[in-house]
């Protein structure tokens, strides 16, 4: 068999060899690496919303980043940390009835939270190192996987920065204050980790997609689509420009879901859609003296520490999302001649995860917030940015490396 005819009987496996030229194109092992990492951030990000609705998060008074990883061991160790424990505003203002056994339940959530962040950081840190020493990544790759390191050790020292705001001794002699971790540093800390997901989870579904494009010009659902994507049809350009805006309504929407969590806003008017018989408070609650500043100038601060405000504009969000997935969901289906499948596929997935976490949302404050509803709303939030990301995965235009391999693996087959 001469070297035409093996490339038209196994073009796949020779395309990867077409020319030595072409720059390195990341693999299945780093795109699956990523997603197990991504996975991993779902988790943690999870993990930390049981924590703080079972009000866990202040139990660990230290940060140890290297001998943190070992709990107490004997009687006297656990009596050692629930001492250090005792001194603080929430021990003494709200737990004061609760025993060495009591401490432990809370102790080993926010122990499992931290340890479960140092495990993503080796499952992300020790891999990087080995592809990138075996020059198995992308051109570019590298460098936003570097990124990707830098705002995970980072996330440490923000979950700490956020912890220590609930220890401040001042709390014990603030009027009103409350035990609680400062809800902009709580917005900061998921922020941070639904960007670090949104990466890590984009990045390995593009190489999977690159990989397939360069070996098969399989492209948005279609086999054989060769520079399909290339096309510049109004239908598509409107279907990327809808994805991507809707990707960061729902990014937005989650993260005032976290000044939500923090400021226990969800407690308040538990009915829906109404709030306390009108489709929105008071105007002084939305706008309150106690909020605004000593000279009223500062009214900006209703949005972020005002808990009424802060639920109020969450549901309007919430149903703004909901209406837009719905809305680019009928859009994708009145043109779906002129788009690919893969995208009409994602859009209906997006718009049927939209139904699934208002239908939570509501239920969680319905029924005042219990653990296991709120937890699923949080994961829902996580599940319906991932599936918004899909969306522009979908239609995503090959990188420059899976182009040139295609261009290559094309111009073999055919030679």
């Amino acid at each position: 068999m001469d070297a035409s005819a093996e490339v038209r009987a196994h073009p796949e496996s020779s395309s990867t060899n077409a020319s030595p030229s072409n720059p390195p194109l990341s693999g299945p092992p780093v795109g699956a690496w990523l997603l197990l990492c991504s996975t991993l951030v779902f988790a943690v990000i999870v993990v930390g919303g049981v924590t703080r609705l079972t009000e866990s998060g202040l139990s660990i008074t230290e940060w140890k980043p290297v001998t943190g990883v070992i709990p107490p061991l004997s009687h006297a160790d656990w009596e050692e940390e629930f001492a250090k424990y005792k001194a603080t505003p929430e021990y003494k203002m709200l737990n004061a009835h609760m025993t060495v056994d009591d401490f432990k339940d809370i102790y080993y959530m926010e122990w499992g939270h931290r340890v479960l962040g140092r495990v993503i950081g080796g499952a992300f840190v020790i891999p990087l190192a080995y592809f990138a020493l075996r020059k198995r990544l992308s051109p570019g790759l590298p460098a936003r996987l570097a990124g990707f390191a830098f705002l995970l050790g980072g996330q440490g020292a923000l979950g700490w920065y956020m912890v220590k705001s609930g220890l401040e001794d001042e709390i014990l002699t603030t009027p009103g204050a409350i035990p609680r971790v400062s809800q902009y540093r709580l917005a900061a800390h998921l922020g941070a980790a639904l960007v670090l997901y949104a990466g890590m989870f984009y990045s390995g579904i593009s190489i999977m997609k690159d990989g397939k494009f360069a070996h098969k010009g399989t492209w948005a659902g279609l086999r054989d689509a060769g520079n399909t994507w290339m096309q510049t049809s109004k239908a598509l350009r409107a279907f990327r420009r809808h994805s991507a805006l809707l990707t960061a309504l729902v990014f937005l929407t989650a993260f005032s879901g976290a000044f939500v969590a923090g400021l226990d806003a969800g407690l308040l008017y538990n009915e829906f859609p109404m709030m306390g018989g009108r489709l929105h408070p008071p105007a002084d609650e939305l706008v309150a003296p106690a909020y605004s500043g000593t000279d009223g100038k500062e009214r900006w601060r209703n949005i972020f520490e005002n808990p009424t405000t802060v639920q109020f504009d969450h549901r309007v969000l919430g149903v703004a999302t909901y209406t837009a997935a719905a809305l680019v969901f009928a859009l994708t289906f009145l043109r779906r001649r002129a788009l690919p499948p893969a995208a009409m596929r994602a859009a209906a997935v997006t718009f049927g995860v939209a139904n699934v976490q208002v239908a939570l949302g509501i239920s969680t404050l319905l029924y005042l917030v219990p653990v296991p509803l709120a937890a699923a709303h949080q994961a829902g939030s996580v599940m319906l940015l991932t599936a918004a990301l899909h969306m522009i995965l979908a239609v995503r235009r090959p990188g420059a490396a899976s182009q040139a391999w295609r261009k290559a693996s094309y111009s073999l087959l055919y030679s």
